[in-house]
């Protein structure tokens, strides 16, 4: 399988469970699930189970939206910005995420711009073992 196969998949997956909130036009690889797809929290429910039956693999919890940063843990989380252990926790949980442009300014009501088309396709590939 290829990465373009790979955004497809992903691409017919996200249609379907958001078919309520975006146009299959819309789902291009820079756009954000919540900003851009109107995707809510419960549509993530939706999305990994849809997922996970797709690619034949299970999502663990927190692996692809980790709760405990999204949640606001005081461990992870300060003043309303990400901490360092933050962001450490991110990096090692989300190899397959670009925090480039997140990292310079972690606010934790940013956070949600990760969460994009695009990373749900490397998550997958990451997961597959298919090359970036």
């Amino acid at each position: 399988m290829t990465k373009g196969q790979v955004f497809e998949r992903v691409k017919a997956n996200l249609l379907e469970a958001l078919q309520c909130t975006c146009e299959e036009d819309e789902i291009v690889p820079k756009a954000t699930l919540q900003g851009d797809l109107g995707a809510e929290s419960i549509d993530f429910l939706d999305i990994i189970f849809r997922l996970e039956r797709e690619f034949g693999f299970k999502i663990p919890r927190n692996e692809l939206f980790p709760e405990s940063i999204l949640q606001g843990d005081p461990d992870f989380v300060s003043r309303g910005k990400v901490t360092a252990k933050g962001l450490g926790d991110l990096r090692q949980r989300m190899p397959f995420a670009d925090l480039s442009e997140f990292e310079k300014n972690p606010e934790l009501a940013k956070i949600s711009s990760l969460f994009t088309v695009q990373m749900m396709v490397d998550y997958i590939c990451h997961k597959l073992g298919i090359k970036q």
